[in-house]
């Protein structure tokens, strides 16, 4: 049975979703690679909270040493890294039609999606080091938009397959 005939509806909304995600990771590492410097800058100041309310009660959260600050950053590089490659290891299973391994790929690169974005940027960021304050170093808005791709796509990932008549 040829590549065409074996995909079906939900089968192929899967693949495209895997097949998108992957690609989207990949470019956000890449970005993070190449033009390493825009977003070092974005993570010092979400980590130093230098431009929250600076409220005494809170300062004591934040991290203004440059080594720890760096090797954060790094660490979120290294993940995107290992999601994309996931996620396109997940991409391949689809297209050969190797439906458990890559349901489980693709579930393993969405909830690494979800740690980097939801625990990560939301809880971690926005919260323990109060992003949500900052008008300028506020990334709450792109988190909250690529942490629901990964939980939609995980949702559909999971959805029961209908029955080919």
């Amino acid at each position: 049975m040829g590549f065409l005939a074996r995909i079906g509806g939900l089968r192929f909304a899967v693949l495209v979703l895997t097949g998108m995600t992957a690609l989207q990771m990949a470019l956000i590492a890449f970005g993070n690679i190449t033009d390493f410097g825009t977003n070092q800058a974005f993570v010092q100041h979400v980590l130093a909270m230098d431009t929250t309310f600076r409220s005494p009660d809170m300062m004591w959260r934040a991290i203004t040493s440059p080594g720890l600050q760096n090797t954060a950053y790094v660490v979120i590089i290294a993940w995107e890294v290992l999601t994309a490659l996931v996620l396109l290891a997940a991409l391949a299973g689809w297209i050969r039609a190797k439906d458990a391994t890559a349901r489980r790929l693709a579930t393993l690169g969405w909830v690494m999606w979800v740690l980097l974005f939801g625990v990560g940027f939301l809880a971690v960021g926005g919260e323990w080091f109060q992003m949500w304050q900052s008008d300028k170093w506020n990334g709450l808005q792109p988190a909250l938009q690529n942490f629901l791709i990964a939980v939609a796509a995980l949702v559909v990932a999971h959805l029961p397959a209908k029955e080919r008549t």
